[in-house]
This record gives structure tokens, sequence and C-alpha cells, in this order.
């Protein structure tokens, strides 16, 4: 069987355990053939093929980034897409080599937050996940943290509690106050008790 023969679409699946399983062969045998084949079907005639495709190369690069990274040009310009499933997919393969290539990921950061704008949730989490990324790396911490702000101050308040808790980590003290003052702005926001709460922690582990 070839590679597209394998995808859960191909196989008249309705799950994604064919193409997690894909991945997880892909990834473990590092074939770089078949995840050129992957690449190549993002442009079949048929939708549900470069779905599965793309799900496939993400789960693949959850695993194993350096074998996606070649294509990242292949992902940027997926952003400009309609097809919304390729869009959110091509920023989850580019959050997953944003570590190993952040040089790229940054010379390519406004395409990447254009298209979170625009785009789902996902996308957005992906983008505010690639910046958060950014921001753990001392050549671009400044200005990736200052972008960072400017995502927790104007994204959906359910998005907030998990954006500011993945964020600890990469706070510095010159962004402390800043940080925080944000985060204080924006506790009337929250329709649920435990929202606020999980941002009431990040604000006591950061003052503390």
């Amino acid at each position: 069987m070839t590679i597209i023969e394998k995808l859960s679409s191909s196989l008249g699946r309705r799950d994604e355990v064919p193409n997690q399983e894909l991945a997880l062969l892909i990834a473990g045998t590092e074939d770089r053939e078949a995840v050129r084949e992957l690449i190549e079907n993002l442009v079949h005639k048929d939708k549900a093929i470069q779905s599965d495709c793309m799900k496939v190369l993400y789960e693949i690069g959850e695993r194993k980034p350096e074998l996606i990274s070649p294509y990242h040009e292949t992902f940027i310009s997926l952003l400009d897409s309609k097809n919304n499933r390729l869009v959110w997919g091509a920023m989850t393969a580019l959050d997953s080599i944003s570590n190993i290539h952040p040089d790229i990921i940054w010379q390519n950061l406004p395409k990447i937050l254009d298209a979170a704008d625009k785009g789902s949730v996902i996308s957005k989490d992906h983008a505010v996940s690639i910046l958060i990324k950014l921001a753990g790396s001392k050549d671009y911490h400044d200005e990736a943290f200052i972008l960072l702000l400017g995502q927790l101050s104007s994204c959906p308040p359910n998005q907030l509690p998990m954006y500011a808790e993945n964020a600890l980590p990469v706070i510095s003290a010159k962004f402390k106050a800043g940080f925080l003052e944000l985060l204080m702005s924006r506790m009337g926001e929250f329709e649920k008790e435990s929202k606020r709460k999980r941002v009431e922690k990040v604000i006591g582990r950061v003052r503390n």
C-alpha cells in the first residue's frame, strides 16, 4: 500500500486512528520519502486526502519536527488557503518546528499572526504557543514577549488562563510588572469562577 492508501479517508474510516498510527510509523522509522509524499498530496483534488495528509504531517511534527521542518515554506504558503482545516493544520505544524528553527518562524511571524487573527481558535492557540517559544529564546525574547502581551490583551477570556499559564516559564523580570498589570485588568471578564481562579493562581506565582 502507498502512504495515501493508508490514510483514514482512503480506508473508508471516519476516525483519525489510521492517521495517528501512520504518523507514529513514519516518525519512528524517520521515513522522509513518506513525508515528501504527504507534502505533495496537500494539493490533492480530494479535500479529505488533503486533510488527512495534514493531520499525519503535524502528528509527525509533534514527535520528530526535524522530519517536517524542510517543508516550512509549504506550511507558510498554506496560511493563505481558503480551506480552514489546512490553515490551522499548517499553524500546528509551524508551532512544532518553532524550537528547532526559531529564525525561520521569526522571519514569517507577521504572516503567522495575521493568519491567527483571521483564523480559528486553534490557529490562535498555536500562534500564541509560537510566540511563547520565541520568547523563550534569548535572541527574540523582548520583541516576542511584547507581541505576546498584545495577544493576551485581546484574546477571548476563555483562552486567557491557558495562555497565561503557558507563558509563565518565559516571563523575565523586565516584563513581570506589565504581565501582572494586564492580567489584573482583565479579572472582571470571566464568566466562570474556575477561569478566574486559574488566572489568580498565575498572578500569585508571578508575584512570588
